[in-house]
């Protein structure tokens, strides 16, 4: 993104989460006019005060509308993430990540939007007897979270098609990084060791700790979506970003460092490994960051000893 595309506006949904806030630094770095829309029921913790917020919800249409409208890109991550919360509070999560979705895409047609940038969810995929995993594979969610993620897929290729609204999907694996949330039961994987780690408690690792999931850093996310931004030659895609290279839960403790505890398992894909040659072709997109960088930096980043 050029000097010339100073000042245009972008829209961001979700813009103090973890992905999309690490999105929002690197858009104003860029030199763009940032706009966030997040209700901060995640907290308040990474609001970016370049950027301009609007504490709304993405399934309230009519103040979403004038928001997004006249904006030259839409950064969709707004959802109510997380699988097991999803398997809990089905109703609850489709009125984020599916309403709330056909409501920005709306709000994106009516705007005259440029494009539309989806983060979508590897768990669209499931369990698939071979890996890895490709875009063109059937989808088989085990959660209203995979179901309803996918649907904004859907959602997103139809709008492309019917109201020529550009459109890309992001199929995230297994996002982790700085800014990434270890709250709660639902917290990712990585961050919950961490945490666990640092408050000197045992690594909680459920089932035998073999199943693997392809760990993909969120700067090299944030890369792709901006790289899907620009391109002009994807629109109504759906595309893997994963860093191709997975890693068992046992083996990422053992990377942290520190006492593992193993507890029941829960009902989860047993492996995820991205298929990115499509994101390569179309993007010129590959990761760059490293499991073991990746999780370097956030030990130095919590303070965690080395020898841990």
């Amino acid at each position: 993104m050029s000097k010339k595309n100073l000042k245009n506006k972008v829209v961001v949904t979700g813009g103090v989460g973890f992905i999309g806030s690490n999105l929002v630094k690197v858009l104003i770095e860029k030199g763009f006019n940032v706009h966030i829309i997040d209700n901060l029921v995640a907290g308040e913790g990474h609001i970016n005060k370049k950027a301009r917020l609007h504490k709304v919800s993405i399934t309230d249409y009519k103040k979403i509308l004038p928001i997004i409208k006249g904006a030259e890109y839409v950064f969709h991550l707004a959802a109510l993430p997380r699988v097991q919360y999803s398997i809990e509070f089905p109703q609850k999560t489709n009125e984020v990540n599916v309403d709330g979705t056909l409501n920005v895409l709306l709000a994106a047609k009516e705007g005259k939007v440029k494009k539309v940038i989806y983060s979508a969810s590897s768990s669209a995929y499931g369990d698939q007897p071979i890996m890895p995993l490709r875009e063109d594979m059937l989808a088989m969610p085990k959660s209203p979270y995979g179901l309803q993620k996918y649907y904004g897929e859907l959602q997103c290729r139809l709008f492309s098609e019917v109201y020529n609204l550009p459109t890309v999907s992001l199929r995230y694996f297994n996002v982790y990084g700085p800014n990434q949330s270890d709250e709660g039961a639902y917290a990712l994987v990585i961050a919950k060791f961490l945490k666990q780690v640092k408050d000197n408690k045992p690594m909680t690792i459920t089932g035998d700790g073999k199943q693997t999931r392809d760990f993909t850093h969120v700067y090299d996310v944030v890369k792709a979506n901006i790289l899907a931004a620009e391109s002009n030659m994807v629109s109504g895609e759906v595309i893997n970003i994963g860093a191709g290279n997975n890693h068992s839960i046992k083996k990422i403790a053992e990377l942290i460092g520190g006492k593992i505890e193993y507890i029941p398992t829960r009902l989860e894909p047993k492996d995820t490994l991205a298929d990115n040659s499509k994101a390569k072709k179309l993007l010129g997109w590959k990761p760059e960051v490293s499991i073991e960088e990746g999780i370097g930096e956030l030990k130095k980043i919590l303070k965690i000893a080395k020898n841990n």
